[in-house]
């Protein structure tokens, strides 16, 4: 009876359930003190409130920082369902200061990545300070039950799984080659000529997606000379006139040593998918994020298509 009496009596705030996100997301109690500006005692005390108010433990504090019990991992998962409760009421009002913090892993491939995403995302970060981008560039699949990523930009839709799935854009490819190599090569007049010409290509069993697969779409039974699952190792052979090759117009765009090849034939279009775990989805961090790619990339289609 006495221990029902000091729980009622401890009462916790926004302020407590802050630092337990913050302790979450930082991984200890001190970085969380840095990322919300207040003092490591405030931190601590503000886990104690919630330990004593809760009646059990919520943080296990261990040489390399501090991990969540599962008491912890239950408070966590409703402390983000308040935040993004409360980062909706502020978009409704269009007023208020609720900061977004913590961090959010975005899985693309190496191209679109590295290329299209890192520099706009300096955008918001500008706008969210608090806010942690950690984009993995890397021509793979990513499991989001496995939290290998928050978000991830996609080729094809998988059949099952507990995700959510927005359509990004669509965007397209083309055959280009240097002008060394078309100097010194045959001429290309029409996809006939091509058969006789070197290619660029992705490593047959390494292709992670069959949306990539798609030299005999230009020419059949072509056969590549050079290979590489990455895509800017594709870019630079093919500057350094080492054959033809298929790039995304966006990025082959970037680069004056690259010209195209036959462009009214060689036309080529795929799609991007944006994916969400279904966990995930509401999360004010993961939501700012979404917004913000559906934004850009919608908003993109003179740079995405020819």
């Amino acid at each position: 009876m006495q221990k029902s009496t000091s729980l009622m009596s401890t009462t916790f705030n926004w302020d407590h359930l802050r630092s337990l996100l913050a302790v979450a997301r930082q991984g200890s109690l001190s970085a969380a003190a840095r990322t919300l500006g207040v003092e490591h005692s405030t931190i601590s005390r503000h886990i104690g409130a919630l330990e004593q108010y809760g009646g059990a433990r919520l943080v296990e504090r261990r040489s390399d920082g501090v991990r969540l019990t599962a008491a912890g991992e239950r408070l966590l998962a409703a402390a983000e369902d308040i935040e993004s409760r409360l980062f909706s009421a502020r978009e409704e009002i269009g007023e208020g200061d609720l900061m977004i913090s913590g961090a959010v892993r975005v899985g693309a491939p190496d191209g679109v990545g590295s290329f299209f995403l890192a520099p706009r995302l300096a955008e918001l970060g500008k706008a969210h300070p608090d806010l942690v981008i950690q984009l993995v560039a890397m021509p793979r699949v990513f499991n989001l039950s496995k939290r290998e990523a928050d978000l991830a930009i996609v080729l094809s839709v998988p059949e099952h799984g507990r995700v959510v799935t927005r359509k990004l854009a669509d965007y397209g490819l083309g055959l280009y080659a240097s002008p060394a190599y078309l100097s010194e090569s045959a001429p290309i007049r029409t996809v006939a000529d091509l058969g006789s010409h070197r290619f660029i290509n992705y490593i047959d069993d390494l292709i992670y997606t069959p949306q990539l697969d798609y030299l005999d779409e230009v020419v059949r039974g072509a056969r590549a000379n050079f290979h590489s699952s990455n895509i800017i190792a594709q870019v630079n052979a093919t500057i350094a006139g080492y054959g033809l090759c298929v790039l995304p117009h966006f990025l082959a765009r970037r680069f004056a040593e690259l010209e195209p090849v036959l462009p009214e034939v060689v036309r080529l279009r795929r799609t991007w998918w944006l994916l969400i775990h279904e966990d995930q989805k509401d999360l004010a961090r993961v939501r700012l994020v979404v917004d913000f790619l559906v934004r850009e990339f919608s908003g993109s289609a003179h740079i995405l298509l020819p």
